[in-house]
């Protein structure tokens, strides 16, 4: 069961009005790594979880407070669409409100379709979709596909602090950035904690190692013209798992030889396909 307060996690109210920021903003809204992603993530692994209870405690507990970074973002997207600029209004209503708020920098579908409100819809208005999100059944798979969409996140909200100068609306990125802040360092303290707990970092740790072919299991093949790649820790030493050395392998070999198919039937050559008889 949820239940809503009406009030707001933080403040969500800029100085003035900006139909032309709100269409920026609507990409951590519905965009691929905005705040609806990482709400229907983080939710759907928690209903979704078996494993032990504080595991989807934690996810239910970010995953709602999700939903009041959402609102909070709603909410602003609709304050900053509120009382636009008088040229954008009189133009508006003279011509097309398509037209003009085009020509405001303003998302035309927050006009036509929204009201002045938000969309579950990205900066260039593709709606918001279930395929962003990662629910796997697998917590290591999963974490660590949390801990990329807080990444990228943070990423986007960082670059959208900087195309503003707006102090209310900064002072609630702020917040949010100071969020997913703590979201990162979390879903890397989670990811620890199993890695330590299945005593091995590579996803899934149940398929049995013997089934794969493991004479290429730690070796980065040189596919690329330079050899400059060889320098990474990736390409010497202990493998993180524990149970492989690296190999940097500087000429590559085919381990198999050029495939060579059947000719195609006669029917795939005729221009017409033979007519059904009824």
């Amino acid at each position: 069961m949820f239940y809503h307060i009406k009030e707001l996690q933080y403040r969500a109210k800029p100085s003035c009005p900006d139909p032309a920021y709100a269409k920026k903003l609507q990409e951590v809204l519905g965009g691929q790594y905005g705040e609806i992603s990482v709400m229907m993530q983080y939710l759907f692994q928690g209903f979704n979880c078996r494993a032990d209870e504080k595991y989807r405690d934690l996810l239910h507990d970010v995953g709602t407070e999700e939903i009041g970074h959402v609102e909070m973002l709603a909410t602003m997207i609709s304050r900053l669409l509120d009382d636009a600029p008088a040229d954008v209004q009189e133009n508006a209503y003279k011509s097309d409100p398509a037209v003009a708020a085009v020509m405001g920098g303003m998302n035309p579908q927050h006009a036509i379709v929204a009201g002045l409100g938000a969309m579950a819809a990205d900066a260039e208005g593709y709606p918001w979709n279930a395929k962003y999100i990662i629910s796997s059944g697998n917590l290591l798979a999963d974490f660590r596909a949390n801990l990329n969409a807080e990444s990228q996140g943070r990423l986007q909200v960082t670059r959208l602090y900087a195309m503003t100068d707006d102090p209310g609306v900064r002072d609630m990125l702020s917040f949010l950035i100071a969020r997913d802040t703590y979201h990162q360092n979390m879903w890397y303290a989670a990811i620890k904690e199993l890695e330590e707990r299945e005593r091995d970092i590579v996803v899934p740790a149940t398929f049995p190692r013997e089934l794969e072919k493991q004479e290429v299991s730690y070796d980065l093949f040189n596919f690329s013209r330079g050899d400059e790649s060889s320098q990474g820790r990736w390409a010497r030493g202990e493998a993180f798992d524990g149970r492989g050395e690296f190999r940097y392998i500087s000429v590559p070999v085919a381990f198999a030889s050029a495939p060579h198919l059947k000719p195609a039937p006669m029917w795939l050559h005729n221009t017409l396909l033979p007519m059904s008889k009824c």
